[in-house]
């Protein structure tokens, strides 16, 4: 999916339609929180004598949404959008 460099959009905070330059953000995996209940209990457990950790268990992933970062150009306030539902195609920026 091609999407152009710039685009017009609503910027909350000049309260305008505005040029916005425009960035793929799609990610496939983001990092767990270190500072969660479950992984401290799994560190707690790699570290101390104790049996295997079980892994995490295989699901059946759901399709991850196209998203792209606009940038307005006059204030340079960043928001996120979904430009299509479910990735069929990874978004690219037109050149």
């Amino acid at each position: 999916m091609i999407v152009p460099k710039t685009m017009r959009a609503f910027c909350a905070k000049c309260k305008t339609h505005t040029p916005h330059k425009v960035k793929v953000s799609t990610s496939k995996f983001k990092p767990g929180r270190t500072l969660a209940w479950g992984t401290r209990k799994h560190e707690r457990k790699l570290a101390g004598y104790h049996g295997k950790v079980k892994g995490k268990a295989t699901v059946r992933k759901q399709g991850i949404r196209n998203k792209v970062m606009l940038e307005c150009n006059t204030c340079k306030k960043k928001h996120e959008r979904v430009i299509s539902g479910r990735m069929k195609k990874k978004a690219e920026v037109a050149r």
